[in-house]
Formats: structure tokens, C-alpha cells, sequence
């Protein structure tokens, strides 16, 4: 059998500076967290970490939320436990889509055999309430589910009065916030939201691969009609929800509260490593304080609009619901962008992203979350641009990228 050396070679990435709309450089602090020695789960120590991430969180959504917890798996892995949990087959549910992650809920919400209403909006810009408390008189659903900062697109959907829609209406109200969370104002228990789950990749500048979530009791009230107990860790006084079991298994959120819960039943073996770099991330978060982080993100986010517009290029969607954390630029034209964006890594490593559906190939996503919302990233990424820009013929104004986004700072 022949052996590829390659195989048994020590990893050694290269340095890459992530400037697209995610996943980015995690902190410094994150990697060292990640690195800690391994525990049980059930070592005291541990379940103390459990416990403290929870507190952590809690301050993170602005949440006063019990069920504050971390799923084991990327943003999605989130995302798809609170809508398993919640809809069954028939239950009706309306998701605003202003982008390709308002899709993603649709297709996450049509395999649990929901009814799915959508309000389709144009990409660059976001739902009205109106629209929204319209379908929800004339749909009657049981879940309203939306995005607050959809990547593919760069908008952020204004939530607080589309939660008091939902509390007028007894709706659940579920976010994904995965792309907006700590670089943008996200306020849980005030907006009236009722599931609300993240990532770690974006601003809160972590690894993919845990997923932060809080849920309202009035949500755990409902998923827990469906609850069940395994077999195998059954005791005599456990009993079982009155409706249908949940067709998840990992991602059945009521054992899931019950293994974070003060009985800490067993159902999956933590991700020790992934506990400590979210804990990391909030951490972070907080020391530094949540109106500095948001602002710090807003300021990094104007400085590469402003940037990019002094070199010429035209900004993609509505500017007045863009998320403070990535820009989006559309392509300019006879450039292909893809050849930018490869240059780009080969040449500078500077990583910007591309986009999905109606706008790829047309737009560059870039982003500044996180470690790299600071001011030698926006200015690195805007040089290094112009330069490749430059060699690629695009009709810009030389010299005055990083000059334009300096003035931020």
C-alpha cells in the first residue's frame, strides 16, 4: 500500500486575514481557550462552566431567559433544533425572506412537514411590519420566523415592532441571529423574541461549531408537550409529553434542557473544547461592553463603506438596514470578480466573499467582524483592493480608499 506523506504532515494553514461575511479570525484569547485540558462532563468543575456560560449569555441577548444554553454544532445545528422542536407536521408557520437565510428556514421548516407562508421581499432591502402583521392576521400561524442580519444580502431586519405583532397576536417569534449578534443591537426579552439562536463566527469572533440559544418559557412551555425521555436513562417519575415526539434526536431541545438542567440526564457528551471558546467569546463580549463592541463594529463597517465609495464603487441594498458588521459592493464593471477575489487570498490573503442566488457574481460581501472590526483590518483589506483593482483595469479613483476610512477613525 503506498502512503501519502502528506497525510502525516503537521498542520500548518496559511495566514489568512477573513474578510468576508464569515467565518473570521477568531480572538487571540479564543484560541487559548480552546487549547485548555480536556474534562468530563459531568466533573463539577465542568458543569460549573456550563453554568457560567449560561449566566454569560443571558447578558450577551439581553435575556432574563432561564433556557439559555449552547447547542453542539455550527449556527445552523441551532437553527434547526428550535424549529425541529417547535412544528410538527400541519403546524402553520410565516417566515419573511429577505435573503438566502430566510430560505434556509424554509427548507429547515418544510422537512417537519409545516405549512410555510412566506412574505418574499427584494433583496437589498427589509420586511415591513405592516406586511407582516397582514399575513399573520390572514395566516394564523402558530411561529413566526425570520433573520435579523441575513450575510447574503448585508440587511438588518428591524425586530421590535414585529414583536410586539407577535406578542398582539400570541405568535411565537423566533431569530436567527447569527450574523448579527454583537455587532449589532439585539435586545431578546425586550423585542418580545422567543427563540432567538447565534454562531460564534461572525462578531462574537470565535470558531464555528457552537451554537448559543435562549428560549422564552412560553416557548419551553410548548416544546415541552412533546417531551421525551429515553429509554436507556428513564426513571419512575419521569413522564412524557402529551403530544408527538420530536422526530430529532440531537436536536430534541426538551432532553437537551434536561441534560443542562439540575438533573443533567445524559444525551450527548458536551464539546468541552467548543464550551470553553464560547465562553471565551462572551466573555470578551461583556469586558469590553456591549455598546462599545456594537459601536466599534458600526465604526468599522462605515469606515469600508466609506472607503469603498471614495474608490468608486457603488454599494449594494438599502444603506438605511445595513448590518453594522459587512458591506456589500457591487462588482464593477468588465471585472471578474471571482479572479479579484482569488488575487486577493494569493497574493495579499485577504479573504472577501462572494454572494448566492440573484446576486452572485454581482456583488463582493466584506466584512468586519469581531477581531478584525478594527482599524489596520479595514485599512489593509481597502489598500490591497485598490491595488488589485488597479491591475485588473477597473475604472476607480486611485488613492483615496484609505484616506476616506482613516477619516472614522
Amino acid at each position: 500500500m503506498t502512503i501519502n506523506n502528506a497525510l502525516f504532515e503537521t498542520l500548518n494553514p496559511p495566514q489568512r486575514l477573513l474578510m468576508g461575511p464569515g467565518p473570521i479570525n477568531a480572538y487571540p484569547r479564543v484560541h487559548q481557550a480552546l487549547s485548555n485540558q480536556l474534562i468530563g462532563q459531568y466533573d463539577p468543575v465542568m458543569t460549573e462552566y456550563m453554568r457560567q456560560t449560561q449566566v454569560l449569555y443571558r447578558q450577551v441577548f439581553h435575556t432574563q431567559n432561564p433556557e439559555t444554553l449552547l447547542i453542539d454544532g455550527t449556527a445552523r445545528a441551532g437553527i434547526e433544533a428550535v424549529l425541529v422542536s417547535i412544528l410538527q407536521p400541519g403546524d402553520k408557520v410565516l417566515i419573511p425572506v429577505i435573503g438566502r437565510f430566510g430560505h434556509l428556514l424554509c427548507e429547515i421548516a418544510q422537512r417537519t412537514g409545516a405549512e410555510i407562508t412566506t412574505i418574499d421581499v427584494e433583496w437589498g432591502k427589509v420586511c415591513d411590519p405592516q406586511q407582516i402583521e397582514d399575513a399573520i392576521k390572514q395566516v394564523k400561524p402558530k411561529l413566526l420566523a425570520t433573520v435579523q442580519g441575513d450575510t447574503s444580502t448585508t440587511m438588518n431586519q428591524p425586530l421590535a415592532e414585529i414583536g410586539e405583532i407577535c406578542q398582539r397576536h400570541d405568535v411565537l417569534f423566533y431569530c436567527d441571529a447569527t450574523a448579527s449578534v454583537a455587532g449589532n443591537e439585539l435586545l431578546v426579552d425586550d423585542w418580545h423574541l422567543d427563540a432567538v439562536s447565534v454562531g460564534l463566527q461572525k462578531c462574537l469572533g470565535g470558531p464555528s461549531g457552537s451554537a448559543p440559544l435562549t428560549l422564552s418559557p412560553k416557548f419551553v412551555e410548548q416544546i415541552n408537550r412533546r417531551k421525551h425521555i429515553e429509554k436507556g436513562i428513564r426513571d419512575p417519575h419521569h413522564t412524557d409529553g402529551i403530544e408527538a415526539m420530536i422526530q430529532s434526536n440531537y436536536f430534541d431541545l426538551p432532553m437537551i434542557l434536561d441534560y443542562w438542567g439540575e438533573e443533567r440526564l445524559n444525551h450527548h457528551t458536551e464539546a468541552t473544547s467548543m464550551l470553553y471558546a464560547a465562553r471565551e467569546c462572551a466573555r470578551l463580549f461583556l469586558e469590553e461592553g456591549p455598546a462599545k463592541v456594537i459601536a466599534r463594529h458600526k465604526q468599522a463597517g462605515d469606515a469600508m463603506a466609506a472607503g469603498l465609495q471614495a474608490m468608486g464603487l457603488r454599494l449594494f441594498g438599502d444603506q438605511d438596514y445595513k448590518m453594522n458588521n459587512v458591506v456589500g459592493v457591487y462588482i464593477p464593471d468588465l471585472v471578474d470578480g471571482e479572479k479579484v477575489r482569488q488575487e486577493l487570498l494569493t497574493r495579499f490573503g485577504i479573504e472577501i466573499g462572494t454572494s448566492f442566488g440573484p446576486l452572485k457574481g454581482r456583488i463582493w460581501r466584506i466584512g468586519t467582524m469581531g477581531y478584525n472590526a478594527r482599524q489596520e483590518a479595514v485599512l489593509h483589506t481597502l489598500a490591497a483592493l485598490e491595488a488589485v483593482l488597479f491591475k485588473h483595469r477597473a475604472q476607480i479613483q486611485l488613492g483615496t480608499a484609505v484616506a476616506a476610512a482613516m477619516e472614522y477613525y
